[in-house]
């Protein structure tokens, strides 16, 4: 998504690079900064995590390596920032050999995941870089997601046509793939021998495949509801997914405060894992929920609208020139 956004709003504009960078850098920045500093405050205050003592250690720790609070993405993100013009330029450079850029870029993701999954384990990288032993923070890691994403928006209407005619079949390979995962997790728990983490780990060969399909299938998802919305959805519905949208990044941001509570409250709850797994949906809903107001307070009171990237105070912006009209005469 942030490879297709970002490709939609620049890929045909004049490039003003430092102009980009100004607005995408205070845009991320900010709440990047801002929520790592009020998170952490505020695990210290509740008692469960981080001290007073090393706060700003702990802080600078937090900002450099995006290793907290799921702000890995917004650190990725940045990075892309970064490269977002050499991305483009690719393209632009190679205009009739798009659909090769696609195909070296998943030959290497697929040979990135290989060798995270199967080498990368049995490798001393204590003296690496920390974005190339923390690959998870590094944006080459996800760089055919990216380069994905740009290829969609810039291919739109051939992108949406073959989805649209292949549909069906789409939606049976998805299926199938999502019960792989559980075979995958089977092997790579009773075969592989490999950890929780590795086994959890989004960075393996199988996931690429599938998260490349389920990716095309939220996109399907997405254009039956564009059809739905323009041939009378639900007011209501299409009122609360617009919101939602609207302060999307937010919930993303704050989403460690109810997964706080949430926790905090699962540690006085004791019920068997059939019940467990059947309450998820009131769990998901409980943060979702939780996230939504906090994000839309936001967004509603000024100042802190900047703190989910949607300030209602612009001090950049120029006011409009007031043209003088001429009086008339009597």
């Amino acid at each position: 998504m942030s490879g297709l956004v970002l490709t939609l709003n620049y890929y045909n504009r004049d490039p003003h690079w430092i102009k980009f960078w100004k607005k995408r850098f205070s845009s991320s920045g900010i709440p990047y900064l801002a929520w790592n500093a009020i998170i952490m405050v505020f695990l210290i205050v509740l008692g469960v995590g981080f001290s007073w003592q090393h706060l700003g250690a702990d802080y600078w720790d937090a900002i450099i390596h995006g290793d907290q609070f799921y702000m890995y993405y917004i650190l990725v993100t940045l990075q892309l920032y970064v490269l977002f013009p050499l991305l483009v330029m690719l393209f632009k450079k190679l205009p009739k050999s798009h659909a090769g850029i696609m195909v070296v870029s998943f030959i290497i993701q697929m040979f990135l995941m290989i060798g995270i999954k199967y080498w990368l384990p049995h490798v001393d990288t204590s003296n690496w870089w920390f974005l190339f032993k923390n690959y998870g923070e590094n944006v080459l890691v996800y760089q055919f997601y990216f380069l994905f994403g740009a290829f969609v928006s810039i291919h739109y209407k051939e992108v949406d046509a073959f989805i649209a005619n292949h549909a069906k079949a789409l939606g049976f390979f998805t299926a199938v793939l999502a019960l792989g995962t559980v075979a995958l997790y089977w092997c790579n728990i009773h075969i592989l021998k490999l950890s929780m983490a590795a086994t959890m780990s989004v960075h393996q060969p199988y996931m690429l495949v599938y998260d490349t399909v389920m990716i095309i299938f939220v996109f399907w998802f997405g254009r039956q509801y564009a059809y739905a919305r323009q041939h009378g959805l639900w007011p209501w519905l299409d009122r609360w997914i617009h919101n939602g949208a609207k302060v999307s990044f937010g919930i993303y941001l704050v989403q460690m405060i109810p997964l706080t509570f949430l926790t905090l409250i699962m540690n006085y709850i004791h019920m068997p894992a059939w019940l467990l797994v059947l309450c998820l949906p009131i769990g998901y809903a409980f943060v979702v929920g939780i996230a939504f107001l906090i994000s839309w307070f936001c967004y509603k009171v000024p100042p802190f609208g900047v703190l989910i990237g949607r300030p209602q105070i612009h001090l950049h912006r120029r006011a409009p020139a007031v043209t003088a009209q001429p009086s008339k005469e009597k």
